[in-house]
């Protein structure tokens, strides 16, 4: 299919540019799949590992350059969802394990995705309505006994005031 004829539905990557992170990973891009609604807004479909102020359904816009790359250009709506990525501390009671990250975060149903076995990060969603008192306190009590480091890559007020 040529680049721009992509019909309203269909699951485009929107691409973010981003100044890399001292210490953080060397990329100054991240890929994002997404759902089409318009020829220059697009819904997020994932998590994202790297990019701050934007979660899992949120809507962008973007723009289409001669390669057919869509790249995005701001945030046009919020969905509430929040992004909160962890780190499992390898010496700590959870090992490496993604896996036992998700289990001790169950009972909020969060969505999550993991970087790489090499890197076991995993990046949350927290939908908007989610206990975030509860969460912020599991995530919490997690960094002071060692399971994990977190950061919020995109909050809300929400969560900010929870």
């Amino acid at each position: 299919m040529m680049a721009g004829m992509e019909s309203v539905g269909e699951k485009i990557k929107v691409w973010f540019r981003f100044v890399p992170r001292e210490g953080w990973f060397p990329q100054d891009t991240e890929g994002l799949w997404a759902t089409r609604l318009s020829d220059d807004t697009a819904r997020v479909q994932n998590a994202p590992f790297l990019q701050d102020g934007v979660a899992e359904g949120d809507v962008v816009r973007y723009r289409t350059d001669s390669d057919g790359l869509h790249w995005a250009s701001g945030r046009v709506s919020s969905s509430g969802n929040c992004t909160i990525r962890v780190v499992p501390v390898p010496s700590g009671p959870l090992g490496r394990s993604p896996h036992a990250m998700h289990q001790r975060l169950s009972a909020f149903t969060l969505g999550g995705e993991v970087f790489s076995g090499d890197f076991p990060m995993v990046a949350f969603t927290a939908s908007a309505g989610a206990d975030f008192t509860g969460i912020k306190a599991l995530l919490t009590q997690g960094q002071e006994e060692g399971w994990w480091h977190y950061e919020v890559g995109c909050g809300t007020d929400e969560w900010w005031n929870a």
